[in-house]
């Protein structure tokens, strides 16, 4: 019960987005995930840095940003500035990983590395013990509500192994299809912070059902 709750806003309600903030705010959630989507490294758009700038005056809790966009290097500033304590970028995206990853420390952030399901964790092999966190996508990224893909609680376990053979201290995050059921297996398989979008934001409680996660 160790593991961390980090729900999704990509799956709040935008015209009642003050009222579910403060749902939050009022759970045991322990940050708020935001996924920023540029509708060219994943075909959607979500929501840019007017949306995010507010949240920091609206909730005390950690922001954790997933920037699923080409050049994120490019926003590291504007991440810092509003406040996260994660920023995620996808390796798929960066080219020059080892600067970026420094970039986002050197502006008092904690890195993460965001994977896609078809992109194995080996990697990170070399790049590994500089991270903080590494979250792997569990669906396809760009929209919420999607099924839940089987082979992410293997590369859960293999992440696992490979941050212990390397001594690094990389959290384990994992977004997408995640409900009780996946959530405890994932769990069960190493994973330290669970992204629940849909599942919570469509749940007739939603506290109860953050409460529900955390108890896995």
């Amino acid at each position: 019960m160790n593991h961390l709750v980090a729900p999704s806003l990509l799956s709040a309600d935008f015209l009642h987005l003050e009222k579910d903030i403060e749902m939050l705010n009022r759970s045991e959630a322990d940050w708020i995930h935001l996924d920023v989507m540029d509708g060219v490294f994943v075909p959607n758009i979500s929501f840019g840095f007017p949306i995010l700038n507010l949240l920091k005056e609206k909730t005390a809790k950690p922001l954790d940003v997933h920037l699923m966009i080409v050049q994120p290097e490019k926003f590291v500033n504007e991440v810092a500035e509003m406040g996260a304590e994660y920023m995620n970028v996808h390796y798929e995206a960066c080219p020059h990983l080892h600067r970026v990853v420094h970039a986002i420390k050197d502006r008092g952030m904690k890195a993460g590395v965001t994977l896609n399901p078809h992109t194995p964790v080996s990697l990170l092999e070399e790049i590994i013990s500089d991270l903080d966190m590494v979250l792997l996508m569990s669906v396809n990224p760009g929209f919420g509500g999607q099924r839940f893909i089987e082979h992410s609680v293997e590369k859960v376990a293999a992440l696992k192994q490979l941050i212990a053979r390397k001594g690094a201290h990389a959290l384990i995050e994992v977004d997408g299809g995640v409900n009780l059921e996946t959530g405890k297996r994932l769990v069960d398989a190493g994973a330290d912070v669970l992204v629940a979008g849909n599942f919570v934001f469509s749940s007739e409680d939603p506290v109860e059902t953050i409460h529900q996660l955390k108890m896995l």
